[in-house]
């Protein structure tokens, strides 16, 4: 168990993924999409803020021509999910002819993923997929799906490589479940 302190009060965290199994993983799925792409130009749409490290690290190991953009979702309050999905920051690269790939930290409940697959559709990709770090099944809400996974995660509240809580630890260079909070525990139940 690793204790941080924040504001006079400790947080439990659990390593559940060391640095070097990410690093794996987002070779395993560079190398998956520069052969899926061969010969192409890709459009990656980063999810703000939790998929940028991991955005970051994909990019530089994809060997095929890319143009990076960013969207920002927002639908968390804490660590709950609202259901409602709004776009705080939109993409400013045209995606229409374009083959687009998404890429997501985390899929959850798959409210916002399915709300962002909407809005890119809608703009005329060539070709629209997602590749996520973690595909979280546990609390899925709604039928979406990732094209490219790096790890499968059953449960928890997971933090660090860009995952959050309450927008810290995303920091920490391997990916952490949170035993206990500040706040006095984790409900993990669906809303």
């Amino acid at each position: 168990m690793k204790r941080i302190y924040e504001k006079n009060r400790s947080v439990e965290l659990r390593l559940l993924y060391t640095g070097k199994r990410i690093a794996a993983e987002v070779g395993r799925l560079a190398h998956e999409i520069s052969s899926d792409y061969a010969g192409r130009e890709l459009l990656l749409v980063v999810v703000l803020k939790g998929a940028f490290i991991f955005a970051a690290d994909l990019a530089r190991r994809i060997r095929l021509p890319l143009t990076v953009d960013f969207v920002k979702l927002a639908s968390y309050n804490g660590m709950e999910s609202t259901g409602k999905v709004v776009i705080t920051k939109d993409i400013e690269t045209a995606a229409a002819g374009k083959h687009v790939l998404v890429v997501e930290d985390i899929v959850d409940t798959g409210l916002s993923l399915a709300f962002l697959l909407e809005s890119l559709r809608s703009r005329g990709p060539k070709s629209l997929k997602v590749c996520t770090l973690i595909d979280k099944r546990e609390r899925r809400r709604v039928d979406v799906s990732a094209d490219y996974v790096g790890i499968v995660c059953d449960r928890g509240f997971l933090v660090g490589y860009g995952l959050d809580l309450d927008e810290s630890r995303r920091e920490l260079p391997a990916i952490y479940e949170v035993v206990n909070s500040p706040s006095g525990g984790l409900n993990d139940s669906p809303m």
